[in-house]
């Protein structure tokens, strides 16, 4: 029998060592200096998805992006960097969230590739924390508390029955509850800065609302049990502009913005646009004590909102008008002389006015409350309708939301 030949052996070793998959450890290689790390943008179900969000994140944002299906999350991923260098990876993640439109961008830490059934040496998603909050990355992250739930609508009445305030049916994440979590992202469109408020979903093939969800959370939306699936996503935060999606609650992912972040919730973006010159706003949660032109506590909110929409750009000018609900005089409690109780029936006085006097009266409440806070009383008119404008028969169940304030934009 001949002996091999040595040097033939040898050969064939390092042959066998330079054919082995890129991921295989090597001989004193420490395991966590060759995991791969991903920056991603999006994950979807449906490759056709994936590719879209891929071609616009190409087209768009010059950005060099790839997608690939990871077989350990059964979603295509939507990436734009592959390094084993950590730090790297956070530092470009920490990038996009806070200077590009993916404010959602996160660490995919592990293979993407190979049989699912075997065990992969890492595999977790990483959230880049806000410099301000931490250095180092958050780690598999859980869902986030959800906020509590904002005193909701209600009506004020004057001159007529004066109707209870109502809670807010507004809906957090529950992980025990049935659902498709969701994530509704109210974004400034200037500046992608998060704007606080809720969506309202409405079933398209019922024509009934579904609930309030919040924003910028994630929720727990059920399913609207009709035949198609079909919803009507509204967001209407004061000082912006009404927006609303159309979404199919069963195929969710079929507009190319709907994506998955790194917990599995669907991102909806909602990209908010200031009001504009011609705009007329309702301020729905600006509310009055009964006869009075003071307005009660859970106001502060939405009347802040203006503050800061007017602090925000020194071009706006605006008019607030004023509307009460019906036409009859009666008795009208004003604050007192040098009292900025504005939110409080304390430091009062009572008088007898119109409804037009009224509605004269909560409007310049407003103002003067904008103009102690350093908005200048010249950029703000006031118009006082009464009882003429009304948006429901003054004796219906809905007449609450004829007293109401508008804020028209005449200049931005």
């Amino acid at each position: 029998m001949k002996t091999p030949n040595f040097f033939a052996l040898v050969g064939l070793f390092f042959v066998a060592i330079f054919l082995q998959p890129t991921h295989v450890i090597c001989f004193g290689q420490n395991n966590d200096d060759i995991v791969p790390n991903y920056v991603v943008i999006g994950a979807f179900a449906k490759q056709t998805n994936a590719i879209r969000f891929t071609n616009q994140a190409q087209q768009d944002f010059k950005l060099d992006a790839k997608f690939e299906m990871n077989l350990h999350r059964n979603l295509y991923y939507v990436y734009v960097l592959s390094t084993v260098d950590l730090t790297a990876a956070i530092k470009e993640a920490t990038r996009l969230r806070t200077e590009s439109k993916f404010t959602d961008t996160w660490v995919y830490r592990g293979l993407i590739t190979g049989d699912p059934a075997t065990v992969n040496p890492v595999a977790e998603d990483i959230i880049p924390a806000p410099a301000s909050e931490s250095d180092k990355p958050t780690v598999s992250p859980t869902n986030e508390a959800a906020a509590a739930a904002p005193v909701a609508n209600s009506g004020s009445t004057d001159l007529a029955v004066e109707a209870p305030i109502e809670e807010a049916a507004t809906a957090t994440v529950d992980d025990n509850t049935e659902g498709t979590k969701f994530l509704f992202k109210l974004t400034r469109q200037s500046d992608a800065k998060k704007v606080k408020g809720d969506v309202q979903i409405i079933d398209v093939d019922r024509t009934r609302k579904m609930g309030m969800f919040k924003g910028n959370v994630p929720v727990k939306v059920p399913s609207p049990a009709s035949k198609s699936g079909n919803m009507t996503i509204v967001c209407d935060v004061f000082g912006y502009r009404k927006t609303q999606r159309e979404l199919n609650y069963n195929d969710p992912e079929v507009g190319t913005e709907i994506i998955r972040d790194a917990t599995g919730a669907l991102v909806v973006p909602f990209d908010l646009t200031r009001l504009a010159k011609g705009d007329i706003a309702v301020m729905y949660n600006v509310y009055f004590f009964k006869d009075a032109s003071i307005m009660r506590p859970e106001s502060r909110f939405e009347v802040n909102s203006l503050l800061d929409m007017l602090n925000e750009n020194a071009r706006y000018k605006i008019r607030i008008h004023g509307h009460t609900n019906g036409s009859a005089a009666g008795k009208v409690i004003s604050m007192a002389k040098d009292s900025e109780n504005f939110f409080a029936l304390n430091d009062t006085k009572e008088g007898f006015g119109t409804a037009k006097e009224l509605s004269q009266e909560r409007a310049t409440i407003i103002r003067e409350y904008l103009v102690s806070n350093g908005i200048k009383g010249d950029r703000m008119e006031i118009k006082a309708w009464g009882g003429k404008k009304p948006i429901h028969d003054k004796m219906s169940a809905r007449a609450a939301e004829n007293v109401r304030v508008e804020i028209e934009i005449l200049e931005d």
